[in-house]
């Protein structure tokens, strides 16, 4: 009985040896030269590595966020244009209503200034 899990343990066994090899390859090889310009912030929006009780804007996050929530909406669209012949004209309208809702809510986020950087 046990010998018809054999397979998924290999399976298992050689995903984590091949994992496991890439990242002690990259770990040994990789050259270690850090710089301001590579210790500079990305997209955190402040240094990397200061105190960790320091003020920091939430704009960033704010922007992310919404980034996070429109990209998952817009996810939507790709199972609905695969099944858009099988469900019709029904499905193409509430499709419709649910970007127009969506463009609303962009255009709401937009006007506040929610979108803007200074």
């Amino acid at each position: 009985m046990l010998e018809n899990y054999f397979p998924i343990l290999l399976f298992i066994l050689v995903g984590l040896a091949v994992g496991g090899g890439a990242m002690a390859c990259g770990w040994l090889l990789a050259p270690n030269r850090p710089d301001s310009e590579k210790l500079s912030p990305y997209e955190c929006g402040f240094e990397a590595f200061e105190d960790a009780r320091m003020k920091f804007d939430v704009r960033y996050y704010l922007v992310a966020i919404l980034f996070i929530l429109f990209d998952l909406e817009i996810a939507f669209l790709f199972p609905w244009a695969v099944v858009l012949n099988e469900i019709g004209s029904f499905g193409f309208v509430a499709m419709m209503i649910f970007l127009g809702i969506l463009v609303v809510g962009f255009i709401y986020e937009w006007m506040k200034g929610a979108l803007e950087w200074d």
